[in-house]
């Protein structure tokens, strides 16, 4: 059962796009949680976050990925799927963690629409405050963690392909 990939890391560290080609490269499906989000709720994930708030959306965003039950899938996790326990302990269970590690002034350079991303930042926190918050998370959940601050992502995708 536990034939897929999950993909975690910051919001612009590239698990959306170096999920497809990983997937490509893998033969296997893609998935992207987020999609999956707006599918389910009709919604954008910003217009979500802007109406529930931040520990709503954490809690509906939980639920989703916690019934993902796809077969041979790279799976793209939303940057703030690490906030849900059973998530993380589901995605344990069916694949393999990657955490796509960048640093903060690469995901700085990256993200160029902050106000309409769809990024959980809760009242008070800054963008560094969830960074710092969410890399103890990402780590504690890897299985493999891949360096993405350098621009070529096939030698991304094959560094990972080598680590599965």
């Amino acid at each position: 059962m536990k034939n897929n990939v999950i993909l975690i890391g910051m919001p612009g560290c590239g698990k959306s796009t170096i999920g497809v080609l990983l997937a490509k490269n893998l033969a296997y499906g893609f998935l992207d949680s987020d999609l999956v989000i707006q599918e389910q709720s009709g919604r954008k994930l910003q217009d979500m976050i802007n109406d529930m708030g931040p520990e709503a959306f954490a809690a509906f965003e939980d639920a989703v990925n916690s019934t993902l039950i796809p077969q041979n899938t790279v799976i793209a996790t939303g940057g703030s799927a690490v906030y849900g326990a059973r998530a993380m302990a589901h995605f344990k269970e069916i694949g393999t963690i990657v955490y796509l590690k960048a640093s903060y002034e690469e995901i700085e350079k990256r993200i160029k629409n902050f106000e309409t991303r769809g990024i959980v930042i809760p009242e008070g926190q800054t963008f560094r405050d969830v960074y710092e918050e969410r890399t103890a998370l990402y780590e504690k959940y890897a299985d493999i963690t891949v360096d993405v601050d350098h621009p070529d992502i096939w030698d991304i995708v094959e560094d990972i392909t080598s680590k599965l």
